[in-house]
């Protein structure tokens, strides 16, 4: 039972990131997995087991600029998992993923 629901999250989570970077347009979407694939040796579907590796790709393409997609990316997998987003001040990546699995297990504790 576990197992599902984490391949359902992760499911979710290649969703999410694969409308977060829309923003870019499909061929920028493609860019940017080209890049994860020929630079890191990682397919989209590796992303959910390999979040930190994305994060740095998109660093490594957009600079800053990539905490736009990352925030883009969060706001779509927690809209899709039906959690409320808060912007914080500092946001980070992988800590608001971690926080969306947290908020999920409680969730599913008080079912």
């Amino acid at each position: 039972m576990k197992q599902q629901k984490a391949v359902a999250f992760e499911k979710i989570l290649m969703e999410a990131v694969d409308e977060g970077l829309l923003m870019l347009g499909e061929s920028g979407r493609d860019v940017v997995y080209f890049r994860l694939r020929h630079s890191y040796a990682l397919s989209k579907e590796d992303v959910p087991a390999h979040p930190e590796i994305f994060v740095e790709c998109l660093e490594k393409i957009f600079g800053s600029g990539s905490r736009v997609i990352e925030k883009a990316i969060i706001k779509s997998l927690y809209s899709k998992l039906g959690l409320e987003y808060v912007e914080k001040k500092n946001f980070d990546f992988l800590e608001c993923l971690n926080e969306a699995k947290t908020q999920l297990k409680k969730f599913e504790l008080k079912v």
